[in-house]
């Protein structure tokens, strides 16, 4: 089992969004970088853990834990002129050159654990979250900071 980050504006949706959907689960589309797009595609597998992370938002953070429940499948979105996630080229070709995956949400940080605090914790430096330049929305994480954030966090069944 592999641990990732993904990325996720608040505003657009949220932790508490994956949580209030029904059995907690949606699919995690719109993701239209090669890169983030190859890691869900090519290494995202049914029961992988992921932190749901909180970007372009006052206080960035970890708000809690989802896992992959159904790997990558073509992203429709990419197809759709009204979504705002369509892609011309997809389109053209007829075919999504995008993926999307489903997550659901199993565990809600009590302490959301910020960028800051991250930041600050002895042992998380080399976290990918912290590398200069890094802004995939999706990025694996390594076991040892998994553990370390899952405890700074407080884990609770949602």
């Amino acid at each position: 089992m592999k641990h990732w980050l993904m990325k996720t504006e608040p505003d657009v949706f949220s932790f508490d969004a994956l949580v209030a959907a029904a059995n907690h689960t949606s699919c995690w589309e719109g993701v239209r970088n090669y890169q983030a797009r190859n890691f869900m595609r090519d290494e995202f597998k049914k029961g992988d853990e992921v932190f749901i992370y909180h970007s372009s938002t006052e206080v960035p953070a970890v708000m809690g834990i989802a896992q992959v429940v159904r790997e990558a499948y073509p992203d429709a979105s990419a197809l759709d002129k009204k979504s705002e996630y369509f892609d011309e080229k997809s389109a053209k070709d007829g075919v999504s050159r995008w993926v999307m995956v489903d997550v659901r949400a199993t565990l809600r940080f009590k302490k959301p654990v910020t960028l800051a605090a991250i930041r600050a914790t002895k042992g998380l430096e080399e976290m990918l979250l912290l590398k200069r330049g890094q802004r995939l929305s999706i990025q694996p994480v390594a076991d040892k900071h998994w553990d370390k954030i899952v405890k700074m966090g407080e884990a609770v069944k949602v």
